[in-house]
């Protein structure tokens, strides 16, 4: 491996361990499974378009790591995927407690519905709760 591609992966493991470690482990009891299903699915659909890629070389069998580099960007993304939907408000209130915790910021993307309406968005919950 080249030196950038080191540097790429190991920025991306940090990122990683960055938003895994914002999540608080009593927000949701299924947050892992769910990072850990996202990441799975993820791995497997980067494993496929990496193994599609491969039908686009002049030699398919000098490029077999395009289906590893497939399957560790698949896993990298379906793990801060997961991340970002096991994430909790900055407060909630359950059973009378508060709990405070650090909000994760969630990017989406809004279709045009005319001329250069749409884009991309950011929120992040502020208060989650039973009234």
């Amino acid at each position: 491996m080249t030196h950038t591609v080191r540097t790429v992966i190991f920025c991306a493991l940090i990122a990683l361990t960055l938003a895994v470690s914002s999540v608080p482990c009593h927000a949701d009891e299924g947050g892992f499974e769910t990072v850990f299903r996202n990441a799975l699915y993820g791995g497997l659909a980067g494993a496929l378009v990496g193994g599609a890629l491969l039908a686009f070389t002049h030699r398919p069998a000098d490029h077999l790591d395009y289906v590893g580099y497939g399957a560790a960007g698949g896993i990298l993304a379906g793990a801060v995927y997961g991340t970002a939907k096991a994430a909790t408000a900055l407060a909630e209130v359950e059973n009378g407690k508060v709990r405070l915790a650090v909000p994760t910021v969630i990017p989406d993307y809004v279709p045009a519905r005319g001329h250069g309406e749409g884009g991309v968005i950011v929120s992040a919950q502020v208060l989650r709760g039973k009234f």
